[in-house]
């Protein structure tokens, strides 16, 4: 997959509980996290339906690898819901970052990867693209040009400089 996504750069956790997991995390030296409790989507689609999903996440730099923990607030349609519905929680997703965004999402569906769910999330667009069954994880792809790639650097900086205090940050 490295081929056609290039490095992955983040592993998304699906919980129950998204405090209790990034105490966990930072009790094993990952912090400091950055928290939302109330993300704010532009749009979400979840198999080509508008789903109207409330969730708290979380973001957290391991090395050069982004922790992301995703808590669903509500019973609305997405793969999050699909995941825990199943009776997991934990690794749910890795994620490749592109700034040639619509290229990259053009040759996975040319390739015949089917989006899951996608959105838009402070002007960076991201999708789910449907592997679930195969590697065992989905793939995430997601536009970080702009804003959200500065936020994402500006994590792995927090993390490469981390001495333990404040370990969790309220966006």
């Amino acid at each position: 997959m490295s081929r056609i996504f290039g490095e992955i750069s983040q592993i998304g956790y699906v919980v129950r509980d998204i405090r209790a997991s990034m105490n966990y995390w930072i009790s094993h030296g990952v912090g400091p996290w950055f928290y939302l409790e109330k993300v704010e989507l532009d749009y979400f689609r979840y198999r080509d339906a508008d789903s109207p999903l409330e969730m708290s996440a979380a973001v957290a730099n391991s090395g050069g690898i982004q922790i992301e923990l995703i808590q669903q607030r509500n019973d609305a349609p997405s793969v999050y819901r699909d995941f825990l519905a199943a009776g997991r929680e934990g690794a749910q997703h890795v994620a490749y970052w592109s700034t040639g965004y619509q290229a990259l999402y053009d040759k996975a569906l040319s390739l015949g990867y089917r989006v899951a769910q996608e959105g838009l999330l402070g002007g960076g667009r991201f999708a789910y693209l449907d592997t679930e069954h195969d590697p065992g994880t989905m793939i995430e792809i997601s536009d970080t040009g702009g804003v959200k790639g500065e936020l994402f650097a500006f994590v792995r900086e927090a993390a490469a400089t981390w001495d333990g205090t404040n370990p969790i940050i309220e966006l």
